[in-house]
């Protein structure tokens, strides 16, 4: 492929995408080029905008950085690349980033966008980057405290992902439930304790749902204990959630909280922004138990083909991981050594 044209994923009708080519601009003043090395779906979100099913009112809520296109479609979107600077400011040359850029071989950004990998911080393992936002996003939200009992309803990548930073706080208990035996093997993985659904502890001090079923939310009020917090993470598109209000819910005088990655909470905004959020969130991925939330790989070109499947909700995808090419066929410039075989 030409070094002036780039490949994108574009989503054209309900479940239906294809690579398109377009031009590549030069990298401007304050500009980087990016080649992309690996990107990630998160496969909740990018499901229900494959499927046209994002909300008329929520459109432009919606919207992604750098997308192009309005919702239902045509439409690139996507916002999990890694990838290294191979034109720009001397500082980043030659420097693994992430970007929230939709699916794409290689783009321009402003220098601004791409925030640089930390140390130790493999490429493979960043394309969780926007998971782990919105993980810290609704921990933020939720305000776990030493010693809590957490429920956390959900073991997808975000919900593993909050009840892995919550178990890491002094005294907490936290059970990771899910309807899947075979999360199990996630929980342990990353050091959490694990319940079917139906085997859940109550009497929580704190319940967060991230399941992305209404009737995880139901089991989220089920499992608070009296005055306790449910924090609902999950997004449900165009579909609704009924809720057993008329209860107990009154009584037991629960408090229910939305949390949504695109704002950050009212106490947190004075001294954090996006990016302060996104450099927290890489530098926790440095550990490397976090390997067991990607669940698969392809390659970029097989895009097309994987996404219904990927849309159609396969029951034990995790994140899965697209590979664009492998960073040990850059040099520290950025530019393609001839030492190894493209």
């Amino acid at each position: 492929m030409s070094v002036d044209t780039a490949t994108a994923f574009w989503t054209l009708a309900p479940g239906h995408g294809e690579l398109r080519a377009e031009p590549l601009p030069a990298a401007g003043e304050g500009e980087v080029r990016v080649r992309a090395l690996f990107g990630g779906i998160s496969r909740g979100t990018e499901a229900l905008v494959f499927q046209g099913r994002v909300p008329e009112s929520e459109r432009q809520r919606m919207r992604a950085p750098f997308q192009v296109g309005d919702f239902p479609w045509p439409v690139k979107y996507g916002y999990v690349s890694v990838g290294v600077v191979e034109a720009g400011p001397a500082a980043l040359l030659g420097r693994e980033v992430f970007c929230l850029h939709p699916h794409q071989d290689r783009y321009v950004v402003p220098a601004a966008a791409v925030t640089p990998l930390p140390a130790g911080l493999p490429a493979a393992r960043a394309v969780l980057a926007a998971n782990m936002e919105t993980a810290l996003n609704g921990c933020w939200d939720a305000e776990p405290r030493l010693g809590d009992r957490i429920a956390v309803i959900g073991a997808g990548v975000v919900g593993a992902l909050v009840a892995w930073l919550c178990a890491a706080i002094p005294g907490t208990r936290v059970c990771l439930v899910d309807v899947s035996p075979g999360r199990a093997e996630l929980a342990r993985a990353l050091g959490v304790d694990f319940c079917l659904a139906g085997e859940a502890p109550g009497d929580n001090d704190l319940v967060i749902h991230a399941s992305g079923n209404p009737e995880g939310l139901r089991q989220a009020l089920a499992l608070a204990g009296d005055e306790a917090r449910v924090v609902e993470m999950s997004w449900y598109g165009d579909r609704e959630a009924s809720l057993p209000l008329g209860e107990a819910f009154h009584s037991r005088r629960l408090k229910l909280i939305g949390s949504q990655v695109g704002r950050l909470p009212a106490e947190r905004m004075p001294r954090w922004g996006h990016a302060r959020r996104l450099a927290l969130a890489l530098e926790l991925l440095r550990d490397p138990r976090l390997d067991a939330l990607i669940s698969g790989e392809s390659d970029f070109s097989e895009l097309p083909a994987l996404m219904p499947r990927l849309a159609a909700g396969a029951g034990e995808v995790l994140c899965h991981r697209l590979r664009y090419a492998s960073p040990d066929r850059f040099d520290a410039d950025g530019s393609e050594s001839d030492r190894l075989e493209p």
